[in-house]
Formats: structure tokens, sequence, C-alpha cells
């Protein structure tokens, strides 16, 4: 009885928010009828999910060390699949072989002018359980690094982008056979050594240091939650900008016979050693260069002056890797759809950490998990859904996004003809919901957070992560004025960094990354004291917003898979792909005059000098100037393509279709994304196929939107520009014509 009581009421909240005025406002994919029954369900799914639940599993799973291969990694996975089991899925654990190097010798060491020995160990602490499971923790270390012996002169770099090595080029410093020291931050691990490759370094050492994440940030782990001076990120550094997975077997799935090829041809392995340390292995070294005086903005809170080097400091770095294929194993369960089986709503989050991972990634995993087992009781009273749900409990994202990127590689047909949506979600904390995804679906995420209240703030999702957009836009008052015109969120484009990019950048699957952060520091990253105890201290405390994540994800998985009409807006997606289209051309533009003015000043001797190093600076180099690119073949296409959205927006409005007709749409819609995939991927990553949407080949992580032209105008190349810009036209002109198709068909 109080349950149902407590079912009702949250129910009459819910329909609170969905009259207005007198009128009825029906959910996006339903009728106004559906949507009182969906609701209905949403309600009780609800009422089944428990904060200590999820503060509970992730106890359990984080336990142990399980990393990729290991016992304790085998016993996660174990797990998980026995809770599917138990709640009544049709589960199935899917092994695949995949290469996985762990360290043999590592070795880090100041040669001259003082010696030095780097400890390269993280502390054990009383505060932190787990902390001292030292036999089955990884060592500190940067997997995909290569071996090597090497020994050479020590070069600060700042952050290790490449302006830093324009800066250093203007100094006369060259870092070629040479080693170099970078912090973490402002890009992708990844990209550090690989820039420092590029540029002839022998050798690459990466640390964290204290200003972006220590003591200068707040108080240290254990008494805060900030980084100690032990402290190391561990990570992978796999070039994924190239391709993701297993690199043995690009493009295809890691089974147990596939065809490998060999370790030297893998484009996205480095070949030159690697290794992260904490600050407090980065002080010796750091303190002991001499040189030029770094500039004011490449300033750690280290207590010295920050110099760059002179070739006094050379340091001895050796690294040896057990380069072994490992099992991984990914969990698919799946609850069969009551109407459409062969339809399949995909949810997913990664089980695999790099020690014990109560952060990343179980808070997702143990969200994904009560949402799971909320779903089995709604079933119990009846509920099905109409479209099969499947949940993916991914094994080796860390390394580089194996266990996903496998299992796409390996379904990729079938998942192009049955998945509607990928869901993702990784690690989940404390504050402000944040969403990316494909655009189309823009208006439904939005409807959806616009009916999750926030458990701090009582207001909803939506209007919390509103309000935060505005603040952050304070300084820019015509984008704050526009954020305050606004009742909705504009969700974010996909790059890289977890699981969903095989299914959006690979096979164009609609995609979602979904979750909660941005009150919870994050100086447990990838160490050791990612850990249950410092989660329930500094992340979640109470665990609610595991249950907004399991909330949020499990309202959208429900609507999509009950939905009559799947809710996907081309006319939102047209709006984001113009925008991005409007702001290349207005950059190329800026791009243009800044070159023009930049050369007269190098020309006329004007360049400017820094007042932050005595040493003096090398003049710039001109740049080749900005020619004038034609863009009207894009934005022609664009033009018609918003045509084409109205219509197909009037088309669907207007429809009175059969069940056989309403099938024949919705599968029309969701494979929709797939005619955004150019025939052979983006240049030097044919692996890549999404024209829209890519991580950028020197941020990693970070996503670069329209990214054949964006890239080949950021690196200068005005021929592939061109080209590039041709393509997108044309892939654009594919893609309306489709939507015209679709359009056409329920007249």
């Amino acid at each position: 009885m109080r349950k149902s009581l407590l079912v009702s009421f949250t129910l009459s909240l819910a329909l609170g928010g969905f009259s207005q005025n007198g009128q009825s406002k029906k959910l996006l994919g339903f009728t106004e009828n559906s949507s009182i029954n969906q609701l209905e369900a949403e309600a009780k799914f609800d009422s089944y999910l428990k904060a200590d639940h999820v503060g509970q599993l992730i106890k359990e799973m984080s336990a142990r060390p399980h990393h990729v291969g290991s016992p304790g990694g085998k016993a996660v996975a174990e797990f998980i699949f026995n809770q599917f089991k138990s709640w009544g899925y049709d589960v199935q654990m899917e092994t695949f072989y995949v290469l996985f190097p762990t360290p043999k010798t590592r070795l880090l060491e100041m040669t001259s002018p003082t010696k030095y020995k780097a400890g390269l160990a993280e502390k054990p602490l009383a505060e932190d359980a787990t902390s001292g499971q030292t036999k089955e923790q990884l060592p500190t270390y940067n997997c995909w690094s290569a071996d090597g012996d090497v020994t050479g002169e020590l070069v600060y770099v700042n952050y290790g982008l490449p302006q830093d090595y324009e800066y250093l080029k203007r100094l006369g410093i060259d870092v070629k056979g040479k080693i170099v020291i970078a912090k973490y931050g402002h890009s992708w691990r990844g990209i550090k050594p690989k820039v420092a490759q590029e540029h002839g370094a022998i050798g690459c050492i990466i640390y964290s240091d204290p200003k972006d994440d220590g003591y200068y940030r707040g108080d240290v782990y254990p008494k805060g939650a900030f980084k100690n001076e032990y402290g190391v990120q561990r990570g992978s550094v796999m070039d994924m900008p190239i391709y993701p997975g297993d690199p043995l077997t690009p493009g295809y799935g890691s089974t147990k016979d596939a065809k490998r090829i060999d370790r030297k041809d893998a484009t996205n392995l480095l070949k030159i050693p690697v290794l992260p340390i904490s600050y407090h292995d980065a002080e010796p070294l750091l303190r002991s260069l001499e040189g030029p005086v770094a500039p004011e903005d490449w300033n750690g809170a280290l207590p010295f002056t920050y110099h760059i080097g002179s070739g006094k400091t050379t340091v001895h770095l050796k690294l040896e890797f057990n380069w072994d294929t490992k099992p991984i194993n990914d969990i698919i369960a799946k609850l069969p759809g009551s109407e459409k089986p062969d339809e399949w709503v995909i949810r997913g989050n990664h089980h695999d950490a790099w020690v014990n991972g109560a952060n990343d990634p179980l808070s997702g995993q143990a969200a994904m998990l009560e949402e799971a087992r909320a779903i089995s009781e709604l079933v119990k009273t009846g509920w099905k859904p109409k479209r099969t749900l499947v949940y993916c409990a991914w094994d080796g994202e860390e390394p580089g996004l194996l266990g996903s990127t496998e299992w796409v590689e390996q379904h990729a047909d079938e998942l192009q003809q049955k998945a509607v949506v990928y869901i993702n979600s990784d690690g989940n904390g404390r504050g402000f919901f944040g969403a990316e995804g494909s655009h189309a679906l823009e208006p439904f995420i939005n409807q959806v957070a616009k009916g999750v209240t926030d458990p701090e703030t009582g207001i909803s999702i939506l209007e919390r992560r509103r309000q935060v957009d505005i603040v952050a836009a304070s300084k820019n008052s015509a984008m704050a004025k526009e954020l305050m015109g606004k009742k909705t969120i504009h969700i974010g484009a996909l790059g890289s960094g977890s699981d969903y990019s095989p299914f959006i950048q690979h096979i164009g699957i609609p995609s979602f990354n979904l979750g909660f952060g941005g009150e919870d520091p994050g100086g447990e990253y990838h160490s050791i004291y990612d850990s249950y105890d410092d989660y329930r201290r500094f992340k979640d405390p109470s665990f609610v917003y595991g249950v907004a994540l399991a909330k949020t994800a499990g309202h959208t998985s429900m609507r999509l898979a009950d939905a009559e009409l799947l809710p996907f807006d081309f006319k939102s997606f047209y709006k984001t792909v113009a925008g991005y289209a409007t702001e290349l051309i207005a950059s190329t533009e800026q791009m243009r005059e800044n070159t023009a003015i930049e050369n007269k000043l190098i020309q006329g001797k004007f360049y400017k000098n820094s007042i932050d190093t005595a040493e003096k600076l090398l003049p710039p180099t001109p740049q080749q100037e900005v020619p004038y690119l034609n863009f009207s073949s894009l934005q022609n296409e664009l033009t018609d393509l918003e045509k084409t959205t109205n219509h197909l927006s009037e088309a669907i409005e207007k429809a009175k279709l059969d069940a056989a007709k309403e099938d024949e749409l919705n599968q029309s819609l969701y494979k929709a994304e797939q005619k955004l995939l150019t025939a052979n991927g983006l240049p030097r990553r044919s692996w890549y196929r999404h024209s829209i949407y890519a991580p950028g080949f020197y941020t990693g992580y970070g996503v670069k939107t329209l990214p054949g032209i964006r890239e080949a105008i950021e690196q200068r190349n005005w021929k592939e520009a061109q080209e590039q810009i041709e393509i997108d036209a044309n892939i654009l002109k594919e893609f309306s014509d489709y939507l015209d198709g679709i359009a056409k068909s329920i007249q």
C-alpha cells in the first residue's frame, strides 16, 4: 500500500508538469493516452530505485583491483553476469582476445647534474582500506608506451601541445633526440607523446602539477579530494584518433582465431617510451632545469622558478613490457521486446578499471545495474518493453575502448539493422547533468531531463544545467542573454573517450553519453585512491546521483523502447550542423585576417617579444596566406536540408499510418544517421567514418565538428579542405535525399 501511494504521488508530480494552462502536452513519440501510461510506468520504475543499492554495488565491485585480464576483472564480470541472470535477463558473456601490455621494467633516474631515482610508487593510506592491495595493483604506467632504454637531455614542454613546440622553436630549442616532460591537462594524455614523437623526442614523461590537481586547488587526499604528492594518473596513450580497439585487429573483431597484424604495423601505437609520474618524483627533475625561464602561463605550483632546460639535466628512462594477449569479457543482457524484438535500445557502461575504480567506472556501472534491476521489478508488474532492451557491461574500455569496439566490429552488420540508439554512461558524481549525443534527439533528451528532479536542489536536472550554463557564460553578455531566453539546453557533440565511439563514429548508430558531475574534484583519477572510501567521502556520499543517473538513462531507454513513433527531430540536427558550418566559415575568415595582420607585423619586425623570459625569442615564421575557400556547395546543401527537414516534420505530423507503415517509418528514422558516414572515412584515419562528429587528431577526447573540413583548415592544407567541403556537401545531399524519400513515402 505504501509503495502504491508513493507511485501515485510521484505520478501526480509528473503529470503536474505534464499539463500546463489546461492543455495536455504529450511525450515526444507518444499519443496523449500512451503518454499517461508511459509516465505511470516511469513512476513505478523510479520507486524501485534505491541509493543504498547503488552504494553497495560500488563497494562490492571495487573491493579488489580489476584491470584487464586480472582475477579481479573476471570476478567483476561474473558478478555482473549473475546479477543480470538473477533478474531474469537473457545474458551471455562474450569473450574477445586482445593485446594488453603490462610493465616488466620501469626505471627513471636523473643522471646529471645530480643523481635521483624516481620512486614510481603510490603510498598506501590507513584512511583508504583498499589502497594497500599492492600485489593485485597494476604499477603506475602508460599503457601502449613503446619499450625503450633512452638517455637524453630533459626539456620542459608545458602541456606538450603543438603550440608549446612552436614557442620552443622561437626560443631556438629543438627536442629532437631529447626527453620531454609535460603536464597532464589541456588535452587527452595520448596527444602529449604523439606530438613529442612527431618533433623527434626519444621519450616522454607526464606528471600532474599541483596547480592543476593538487594542493594549489585544495586539501589533498586523504584530508581532501585533490591529488596528493604520490598520486599518479595511469592511462592509455594509444593514438585513438587513428582507431580504438585491439591494435592488431583494426576494423574487425578480435576473436580467438582472428587474423592479427604485426605490432610494428599498428598505426595507432607509439614508437617512444612514455611514463606517468607523481609531482613528488617530478619536483627534483624540474627543479634541476636551467635555461630560459618558462613564460607565466607555463608555470605550475611547485615551489621554485620553472625553467625550460639548457642541456645540463639529463635523465635515463628504461621501460619494458609484457606484450600479452588477454581475454576480455563483455556482458550482454537482453530483455526481449514484446512487439519489435529486432529493434534494439542499447545501454552500456564499462566495468574494467586501472585499479579499484570506484568512480571510474563503477559509479556508472552501479547506476546502470540498479536501473536494470528496477526494470526487472517493473516487468513483474506486467510491463514489457515493446523494443528489446540490451544492457552491455564492457570490458577493456580503459586501454582503448577494447570491449565495445571489438563487439561493434564483430556485430556491425546486425547492429546497423537493429540498433535504434546506444546510451552510454561512465564515471558518475555529484553535480550537474551532462549530455552529449546525436542532435536529432536533442529535443527528446531535453524532455527527459525536464522530468527528472535534481536530488540536491529539488529543481529539474534540465533547469539546474541551464542555470550553470548561464553562470558560465556570464562574462559574455550576448551568450548569457541568449541562454536566458531559452528553456532548453544544447547537448554537446560526441568526441571520444568512452564506449559510444564505435557505435556512432564507426557504424553510424545514434548515441548518447549521459552523466552527472562538476562538484566532485577528480584527484583520484586512475590512481590507487579511486576507491570506495574516496567515493563515499568526496564524490557522491549518499549515492543519490547514482539514482539520478539511473532515472535519466532509464527514462531515456524506456521511452525509446516504447515510443510509437521514434522521436527523431531532424530540424534540430539541421540547426546544429548549420551552426557548425556558419562558425567554421567565420573562423576561416578570421584566420585569413589574422594571418595577414601577423605577416605584416613580422615583415615590419613589429613582432612581440616575450616579457616573461630573459631569453630573446626568434621572430615567428610568416604563415602562408589563407586562400578564399569555396563553401557554396556546403551552404547550398544546408539550405536544401532545411527545406527537407521542415517537409519531413510536417509530413510526419499529418501522416495517418497503419502498423506496417509505422514500423517502416521508424526503421527509416533510426537508420538515417548511417547516411552521414563517409565511404572512405576521414583523411589518414579511415576507421572514423562520421562526417559530422569525430575526436580531434590533436585533441583526443575533444570533438571536432565537420572534422574533415575543420582539421584540414587548422593544418593549412587548403587543397584537402576544399576536397572535404565537397565530400561533406555530397553527404548532406544524400542525407537530404534520404529524408525526402521518407517524407514522400508517408504522404
